[in-house]
């Protein structure tokens, strides 16, 4: 059976190079027993593709089934799938047959295959190497002989890389890989689609035969069809109900084509673990420039004290030095009040006097996150008299945290 042959037999509408491919792919993989990974976006009919394999086999007389593994709740795809003995778990009345053993020696289509959980990817790897399953609640080892073709729209290498899907499993899935092409990738195939799709449906609702004209026909064909052959197929429906004219112009086709979004930056979440060590960098780096510019006011305040001539002689020759300093949008307000013209700088013997001036350069802030703590806990106590409440409120935290703080910081 050749590729044309395979397309009238299962319905499959299009002449593109790329589908062309995807069919021979499927012919010449389906004789054997070997999984195999379709991969495609939404709606581009990998469920079609899975049929063929399993109608084109030697397993054609045997069961079919497909599941969508998206849609089983994590809680329970495993009895889905596997079965389950009578009371494994509640609402368990009695035993009942998994998929693996209702399809022994036919075809199961797993769709969704990156949606299973860890511990069933565990089960199905299992299955896929030695043909061996045991059922939720019971210790028997059932076998049995079923051919995996598993679909997904994921990329399922980045979820391997992102320890969300077994690698293992990954490469025993994809031992030939099919890949279903996108609509848009397909152009020369729109519009014969679009033709199949509203023939079918105008003598389902018996309604007149639509036909685009040559501007609708252009702007058919270079939509991006998100939705793919799925959301050509409903659009054609929905033209084919509410459309009254035989021909369609680009004005009355806009307004079943929803509007294109663009490719906007996508905002991802980064792992738990990887957030939490960036938020810590960014607090030590905040604390190292915070301990750096107290660092470089200390030495310029000390300069300034060593050397007090030296500030009147650059006053003294641009008066408005201070007053510009003093305006500076740079220099927070709590900064402004500071006193250039202090009485200590026009006293040396003051400065000589007073050892904390000299020592200023060799002082320095502890880094240490729980001194920090310790100090701001002590402060803010100070400040409200003692009172644990009013304290607790102005750190933002719960006065039962700032008691266990106290306890374990010894304050």
């Amino acid at each position: 059976m050749d590729v044309q042959d395979i397309k009238n037999r299962f319905g499959i509408i299009g002449n593109s190079p790329l589908l062309n491919r995807a069919i021979e792919v499927a012919r010449q993989v389906s004789p054997t027993d070997i999984s195999v990974l379709i991969t495609g976006e939404s709606g581009s009919g990998k469920e079609a593709f899975s049929h063929i394999i399993h109608q084109l086999s030697h397993r054609k007389h045997g069961p079919f089934i497909a599941v969508n593994c998206g849609a089983i709740p994590e809680g329970t795809v495993d009895s889905e799938l596997f079965g389950h003995v009578k009371g494994s778990f509640t609402n368990a009345t009695e035993d009942r047959k998994g998929y693996f053993e209702v399809v022994n020696g036919g075809t199961i289509f797993m769709d969704e295959v990156a949606e299973l959980p860890p511990s069933t990817q565990a089960r199905l790897l299992r299955v896929l190497e030695s043909g061996e399953y045991i059922r939720v609640g019971s210790s028997k080892v059932f076998k049995t002989d079923v051919r995996v073709v598993a679909a997904t729209n994921k990329d399922v290498m980045e979820n391997v890389q992102r320890g969300k899907f077994r690698e293992d499993l990954y490469y025993r899935l994809n031992t030939v890989p099919l890949h279903i092409p996108a609509l848009r990738e397909r152009k020369e195939d729109i519009y014969l689609l679009f033709r199949k799709f509203i023939v079918d449906f105008s003598e389902k609702y018996r309604t007149p035969h639509i036909q685009l004209n040559e501007e609708a026909r252009r702007m058919l064909e270079n939509y991006s069809w998100p939705g793919n052959v799925r959301q050509l197929k409903n659009i054609s429906e929905q033209i084919a109900v509410l459309e009254r004219e035989r021909e369609i112009g680009p004005e009355t086709l806009a307004r079943y084509l929803p509007r294109e979004q663009q490719n906007l930056p996508m905002r991802l979440e980064r792992p738990e673990a990887e957030r939490e060590f960036s938020e810590r960098d960014l607090l030590y780096k905040v604390l190292f420039d915070m301990k750096k510019d107290l660092v470089d006011l200390k030495k310029l305040v000390f300069n300034i004290i060593q050397h007090p001539n030296d500030l009147r002689q650059a006053t003294a020759s641009d008066p408005s030095l201070v007053s510009r300093l003093y305006h500076d949008p740079d220099i927070k307000e709590e900064e402004k009040d500071f006193d250039f013209h202090a009485p200590y700088l026009n006293n040396p013997k003051v400065l000589e006097s007073d050892e904390s001036f000299n020592d200023a350069e060799e002082v320095e802030e502890s880094l240490s996150l729980e001194d920090q703590e310790a100090d701001l806990i002590r402060k803010a106590l100070r400040k409200h008299g003692g009172k644990r409440k009013s304290a607790a409120f102005e750190l933002g935290i719960s006065e039962r945290t700032l008691y266990r703080k106290i306890k374990e910081l010894n304050l």
